[in-house]
């Protein structure tokens, strides 16, 4: 009988995160349910991840790189515009989804208990599978111009990919917790989406922030997303440019040695600061919703 007490769990107790990965099946669940609930009733349904990142392209492009010609001094312009696009994208729709995701499903929380967790990771897991089809597009693209990546940059193009899901997954659990208590949480990532595409480099190029900011341009690079949009934009656009176009700077010195491994460390980081604040304010949940 003792050896059986000494087994028993605290009700409402848990891993945070480490319990997301053994309820791998509830997460197939929850994503599925994500996929199924936004589409519903939807004549387009996942062409969507097509058309919306297409019309943000073509916006930009025309405003930008024909009106202001952007494009005279960046070569495969609308490459580098749809490379930065797409991950941008990726970034917001998960941090937008992961903070309402826990009031979305208040429902299902205020019946059972399973790891609150499970639903601002589900909500990453949606936004991955949007992903792809916009990734696929940009591969495409690149592929169309010439496009001979090394293995080096494939290679970082997962590890960006990942950074990104770290990133957002602790902001997600950061915000979607304390929206909870405070809806205004939505608000401030709405203006957080709004302002993240000019705080990266993707509607222009980096040597312009530099040549702005000079010494202090080191602040700029200290954003995860910042030096994300410009590993890809490493990986993706600077294999299709040629020799001649080559001359221009294509990264910010020390992108890969330096500024990789600080976003790496900042996004872990973040991670981190998410699920302590996430499993401190989810005891309530429940009776806040």
């Amino acid at each position: 009988m003792a050896g059986q007490t000494d087994q028993l769990v605290r009700p409402g107790s848990g891993r945070g995160l480490l319990d997301v990965f053994g309820d791998r099946f509830l997460l197939k669940l929850l994503v599925r349910k994500e996929i199924k609930v936004r589409y519903r009733g939807s004549v387009l349904g996942l062409l969507w991840s097509y058309v919306k990142p297409l019309v943000q392209f073509l916006i930009y492009f025309v405003a930008l790189g024909v009106f202001l010609d952007l494009q005279r001094g960046t070569p495969n312009y609308a490459i580098y515009l749809f490379a930065g696009i797409v991950l941008v994208n990726f970034f917001t729709e998960c941090l937008s989804n992961a903070t309402r995701s826990i009031v979305d499903n208040r429902d299902l929380i205020r019946k059972i208990y399973l790891p609150r967790e499970l639903f601002p990771v589900a909500t990453v897991w949606v936004s991955a599978a949007h992903f792809l089809p916009q990734l696929l597009v940009l591969v495409g693209a690149c592929l169309v111009v010439g496009w001979t990546p090394s293995i080096l940059q494939l290679a970082a193009a997962v590890l960006i990919f990942l950074m990104v899901a770290v990133l957002a997954t602790g902001l997600g659990l950061i915000f979607g917790a304390i929206n909870v208590y405070f809806r205004d949480s939505e608000n401030i990532v709405d203006m957080i989406v709004m302002v993240v595409t000019w705080a990266s480099p993707v509607l222009y190029v980096w040597t312009m922030v530099e040549n702005v900011m000079g010494s202090w341009f080191w602040v700029y690079q200290l954003n995860p997303m910042t030096v994300a949009v410009e590993v890809f934009h490493w990986v993706f656009w600077e294999p299709t440019l040629n020799a001649e176009q080559l001359t221009i700077e294509t990264i910010p010195p020390g992108l890969l040695t330096v500024w990789l491994p600080i976003a790496m460390m900042i996004s872990l980081g973040l991670l981190f600061l998410g699920q302590l604040t996430f499993r401190r304010l989810a005891v309530h949940f429940a009776q806040e919703l």
